[in-house]
């Protein structure tokens, strides 16, 4: 019996992963169906694409600039050792449009949305304001979880973008203004060897990433215990839950397209 007692609690343990698997996927389900059916609340809509999107401009730009910059840095030392330093603009570009862009954006909106959403709608759980939504005859999934999770599958895509360019942009200007480049050379190479598969993937990713996040926000909100700690640990498991399945969901897809 004392041998089996490890075995015993590693089996529950798994039960209970895949049983928490089972209910972030069935609470997916839900918000997806609940996005495609009426009614719709534009309102809540538009208020979650301001807060996603034109909210988070700041710190994903900022992000997205000094990686740009850093990584020309970074690649310039590291080619000047086998002598190709030439290659910064090409590796620059697709490090930031293929991976670091996505990735990078996708942790900032799980640290800045994941978290306000969870501790939004846990707090909403706390003060009882959920209770009054169905109270009301409002469903809580249609009214919170569909617009957020729309609009972050919307919006994210386009931070994406914005994120590439501007990473592009900062290592373009420390290689023109620091390392010697030529401009017009430095863009020619950027362009001439991005391919549109590398553009597809990134904001493909995007939106895999905004949709993780807000789910995750959503998730742990709807399910918080009660009290400011209920809400703290929502808060926490939402922003962790997301960042490891961000990444995960990077891997997986990298390798998908990596097959193409």
């Amino acid at each position: 019996m004392i041998l089996l007692s490890p075995l015993g609690a590693l089996g529950r343990t798994m039960l209970g992963f895949l049983a928490a698997i089972g209910r972030v996927a069935l609470f997916a389900a839900s918000a997806v169906s609940h996005i495609v059916r009426p009614p719709f609340y534009g309102r809540e809509f538009a208020m979650a694409l301001f807060n996603i999107g034109w909210l988070s401009l700041p710190v994903v730009g900022l992000t997205a600039i000094f990686t740009g910059a850093a990584l020309a840095l970074q690649i310039y030392a590291g080619g000047a050792r086998f002598n190709a330093e030439a290659v910064v603009p090409q590796i620059v570009a697709i490090g930031m449009v293929r991976e670091l862009g996505p990735v990078l954006v996708g942790l900032m909106i799980a640290a800045r949305v994941t978290s306000s959403i969870a501790a939004e709608i846990a707090t909403m759980k706390v003060t009882e304001q959920i209770d009054a939504l169905v109270t009301l005859s409002t469903n809580p999934m249609k009214y919170l979880t569909a617009p957020r999770v729309l609009a972050a599958l919307l919006v994210v895509p386009a931070l994406v973008g914005v994120g590439d360019i501007i990473g592009v942009f900062g290592g373009y200007v420390v290689a023109t203004g620091s390392l010697g480049f030529n401009p017009a050379a430095y863009i020619k190479n950027t362009v001439d060897f991005l391919e549109p598969l590398d553009i597809i993937s990134s904001l493909v990713k995007g939106c895999v990433f905004g949709g993780i996040a807000a789910l995750m926000g959503c998730y742990y909100g709807m399910n918080s215990g009660r009290g400011a700690q209920g809400v703290g640990r929502a808060t926490k498991g939402s922003v962790e839950a997301a960042a490891v399945l961000i990444l995960a969901a990077n891997f997986l897809l990298t390798g998908v397209f990596f097959s193409l």
